[in-house]
């Protein structure tokens, strides 16, 4: 059974999604649909990329992510589907695919061309649908379009190493669902240049002197419970991914905040590490 990903900044209220789901389960009944995140941020391709990145390689080969930001077909944003590491990517070609695919082999590009009377609003629904459909019939690329060359590059900042390798200079890439701040150190550049060194991860005012592998890791349970660092202090730590990020611990939004408010932390803000 096929598997077709989705992957929007469409949200909740209005009738896309449905739209889409009820498209392709009418031209291909036997499928797997998979949300992966419909409150991408509108048209942050940066933001979709990070998400999509660190899914899609947890879904089996073979499986159809279709990509619903920024999709609006233009002169300067091809619609093209692309073959990589044993997935099909659907989208436009405005640098989110390239992130995605970054680190990893790209087998095959196509720039997508369909029999349609007129370009209109809804390419997700109208062109990337038959597309997927088309694929999760075990269709071929080939059918849906012609060879493309020139996959548009986006990227993201790169962190800096300064003051003779004694400072890593990076930015916030991602704020999550609890306020958290991904910021683009991996874990491997900040091994790579640490040697054993006590350190400090400064976010505006804030100095953090330790990084944890679990958002827990800063509570010492030998300790008594009023001892104890716990629910809104801040924490640094590696996560899943492999990037530095900054967390309130047990942060809510909604309520007491996260690293994002009560750090004054957003998008493309400064992280430094220093390496005492």
């Amino acid at each position: 059974m096929a598997i077709i990903t989705l992957t929007t900044d469409f949200g909740q209220k209005d009738h896309f999604i449905g739209a889409i789901k009820g498209s392709i389960l009418s031209h291909v009944s036997d499928i797997t649909l998979v949300d992966i995140s419909h409150e991408i941020s509108p048209f942050n391709i940066q933001e979709c990329a990070y998400i999509l990145k660190n899914s899609y390689s947890h879904f089996p080969k073979g499986t159809i992510h279709v990509v619903g930001v920024d999709s609006e077909l233009s002169p300067e944003n091809e619609h093209i589907v692309v073959e990589a590491d044993g997935h099909f990517f659907i989208g436009a070609n405005n640098g989110i695919i390239s992130m995605i695919t970054s680190d990893v082999k790209i087998d095959a590009i196509m720039e997508i061309h369909l029999p349609q009377d007129e370009i209109n609003s809804f390419p997700v629904l109208e062109v990337f649908v038959p597309v997927a459909c088309h694929l999760a019939r075990g269709g071929k690329m080939e059918v849906i379009g012609r060879p493309f060359k020139a996959l548009k590059e986006s990227k993201e900042f790169e962190p800096r190493i300064t003051n003779d390798g004694k400072t890593i200079v990076g930015n916030v890439i991602y704020i999550d669902n609890y306020g958290n701040a991904v910021t683009n150190i991996r874990k491997s550049l900040f091994e790579a240049y640490r040697n054993g060194r006590d350190f400090e991860v400064v976010a505006r005012t804030n100095k953090i002197r330790s990084l944890h592998h679990t958002y827990n890791g800063i509570i010492n349970y030998d300790l008594d419970k009023g001892q104890r660092k716990g629910p809104g202090d801040a924490l640094a730590l590696f996560n899943t991914s492999g990037f530095v990020e900054l967390a309130i611990f047990k942060s809510d939004l909604n309520s007491v905040g996260g690293a994002s408010t009560l750090l004054g932390l957003n998008y493309r803000d400064t992280i430094t590490i220093n390496f005492l």
